[in-house]
């Protein structure tokens, strides 16, 4: 494998032009370097800071314009200093060589003032004035700025220049440009000299998809085919011999009789970023569809569209057949679950494991040893589909999902529409669970998990999602979420016209054995409902009685149902997690939304707003028949007029 030339090359992804901002102390030669640069000559007068200076692109290999931002070190200058830092690309702080002062000041201030604005641009150090150092005190600019670049790990690069002699000036630039375009950060470890996670998984995923025979290994084809792939240029037969020589010599494991191993892969990606040819890995890269961030480009996602905030996105059966081949391969014992190392091998290809953090962190169910079985995993998957549809695009094709992206997601039918049809396409259903403090919420969601009442009850924090299938009647399965709404959120929640858009179901928990419990629960009940007929999002609404073991207060029961019959829903399900008395609660959710014409509350305020409608549609159309009956009066009227005069005639 070759750096190979990128000069010119239309690289995806690549910036079209490049933002320096250089600073330093007054009279440490900033001026001087960028009139040099632009004119290729040394000029005798410059003004004390330049207007922007434009380098074009045919300036450098990598054909990318450079904008040069001068700014003054004055204290009246000092907002304009602080907009310019905050929109560059790379930031050159300038010291003089002659000066040893200025390079304190580079310690001291301008990389702290840097760090305080939060400047996230590389930086590169420019030691100016390099004719006037004196000569009886020769320095190692190594020896200097090493503990310096040590200290300070934003720093990308340091360089000595002469603007009067014209040394080494249009490379301080092309640093400059090389630290934007091509850098190290996202790829390297300074400090361990290693390549960086991200890096690996990314590299690791190149080399499988190149290794078309799955050996283990590139052969001299498959090398060959990389390398016009990346660089648009063949290697020679003598050059792959050097190749692998060069890594056989350093890391033996990285050559066997197949070819090139991914140990070896990897060690070429090290030895050309520690020579300072980054811009060989970064078009690496970038020809396999990766961002600066070391992830896949959004605009490579190619995400259905939801017209409508009602409808869902869900994994297509070609992604979920991709996904039950993934989880057979890596499930390497063939227990019919995935271990944690099973897992974390799984998504050795992506940038990180998905769901080491909330809201996937805990969400689906495990087996009493900690393992995911097959029906978590394709939960999970909806689950992140649901909430994240790019990021469950990008992380399928991370794991080697080969056919056209966009047969790997479909957008559901807008709910609005299958009320009107009276059934639902969906096979993943998002269920809202309301109630008060202590209704019995957390409890439910994790009892759906098969986490028992008392490893979940206080002791596993607040979980926001759970995820599970749930077998239906017909031997289907449909995918159910359940989403905890905490009882401080709701009004904040509901205030949004489309919050209601992404629910399939919602569910009240109240407490049994609490009347102020079951108050709370019929006011969040009744505000859903409003809510619903106000922005046409309408949801069936289920009451849930949790903590059925223990005794109900007087009158409960008949409360509880009363408000039930009033808003026109079923009575409610009373259940105890407790006691694993849990009444189809999961098949009766996902029968709600299914069947999502029933179920849906209806206030006296909804019931008078469809009496209204029904009144004024009734009205119009009463109007509507008058005008027919009337054009066609005078149509009838104009026909007997016409007859009358031709028999007169």
């Amino acid at each position: 494998m070759s750096g190979g030339s990128v000069a010119g090359a239309q690289i995806p992804g690549r910036r079209t032009t490049v933002r320096v901002v250089v600073v330093g102390d007054r009279g440490t030669g900033k001026s001087s370097l960028i009139a040099a640069a632009a004119s290729e000559n040394f000029p005798e007068n410059v003004s004390p800071v330049l207007p922007p200076t434009r380098l074009p692109a045919d300036y450098y290999p990598d054909a990318v314009p450079v904008t040069i931002i001068d700014t003054s070190s004055s204290l009246e200058g000092k907002a304009k200093l602080e907009e310019e830092l905050n929109r560059a690309d790379v930031v050159v702080i300038t010291y003089a060589c002659d000066k040893p002062e200025t390079l304190s000041r580079l310690q001291t201030f301008w990389i702290p003032e840097v760090r305080r604005l939060k400047v996230k641009a590389p930086v590169i150090v420019v030691g100016c004035k390099l004719d006037l150092r004196d000569e009886h005190y020769p320095v190692s600019l190594e020896q200097v700025m090493a503990p310096i670049m040590q200290q300070f790990r934003e720093i990308e690069t340091c360089i000595e220049c002469s603007a009067a002699n014209l040394v080494q000036v249009p490379e301080v630039f092309y640093y400059a440009q090389k630290a934007v375009l091509h850098p190290t950060a996202p790829l390297f470890d300074q400090e361990s000299q290693t390549l960086k996670p991200r890096c690996i998984r990314a590299l690791k995923r190149i080399f499988i998809l190149c290794d078309h025979d799955m050996d283990g290994a590139l052969n001299d084809s498959e090398l060959n085919e990389f390398q016009v792939k990346c660089f648009n240029a063949p290697l020679q037969p003598a050059e792959i011999v050097g190749v692998k020589r060069v890594v056989q010599e350093k890391v033996p494991e990285g050559v066997n009789d197949l070819g090139l191993t991914l140990t070896g892969f990897l060690f070429l990606h090290a030895l050309f970023i520690e020579k300072g040819r980054l811009e060989t890995t970064w078009t690496v890269l970038r020809k396999f569809g990766y961002n600066d961030d070391i992830e896949l480009r959004k605009e490579n996602l190619p995400v259905p569209s939801k017209k409508a905030p009602d409808q869902s996105i869900e994994l297509t059966s070609e992604a979920l057949d991709f996904l039950m081949g993934i989880f057979s391969l890596f499930d390497s014992n063939n227990d019919g679950a995935l271990q944690d190392s099973e897992l974390d091998e799984l998504f050795s290809t992506a940038p990180e494991s998905p769901w080491d953090e909330a809201p996937y962190k805990n969400s689906m169910e495990r087996t009493e040893l900690g393992d995911i079985r097959l029906s978590g995993f394709l939960s999970q998957w909806a689950l992140m589909t649901l909430l994240d549809p790019a990021k469950s695009l990008a992380y399928l094709i991370y794991l080697g999902y080969t056919n056209d992206p966009a047969t790997a997601l479909r957008a559901t039918r807008k709910r609005t529409l299958d009320v009107k049809k009276q059934q639902s396409d969906r096979h993943v259903f998002q269920c809202f669970v309301f109630g008060p403090k202590n209704a019995g919420k957390s409890s439910l969601l994790n009892s759906f998990v098969g986490r028992s009442f008392q490893n979940s009850h206080g002791s596993s924090g607040y979980q926001s999602y759970t995820v599970n299938a749930v077998d239906q009647l017909r031997a289907t399965k449909k995918t159910l979420i359940l989403h905890e709404i905490l009882e401080d959120d709701v009004k904040q929640f509901l205030s949004s016209k489309e919050s209601l858009a992404a629910c399939d179901v919602a569910v009240f928990v109240y407490d049994s054995s609490d009347e102020y419990s079951l108050k709370r629960a019929s006011e969040f009940l009744m505000d859903v409902a409003r809510r619903g007929e106000d922005t046409g999002y309408c949801v069936p609404c289920l009451f849930v009685a949790a903590k059925d073991d223990l005794d109900s207060y007087p009158m409960a029961i008949r409360d509880s149902e009363a408000i039930c019959q009033e808003l026109k829903i079923d009575a409610p399900i009373r259940i105890s997690v407790k006691k694993r008395e849990m009444n189809n609660i999961f098949w009766r959710i996902v029968n709600a939304a299914e069947r999502c014409h029933l179920s849906v509350p209806e206030t006296e305020y909804g019931r008078n707003m469809k009496q209204y409608r029904h009144i004024v549609n009734r009205s119009l159309m009463l109007a509507s028949v008058g005008a027919a009956a009337a054009v066609i009066a005078l149509a009838a009227y104009r026909t007997y007029a016409s007859r009358k005069t031709h028999s007169a005639s």
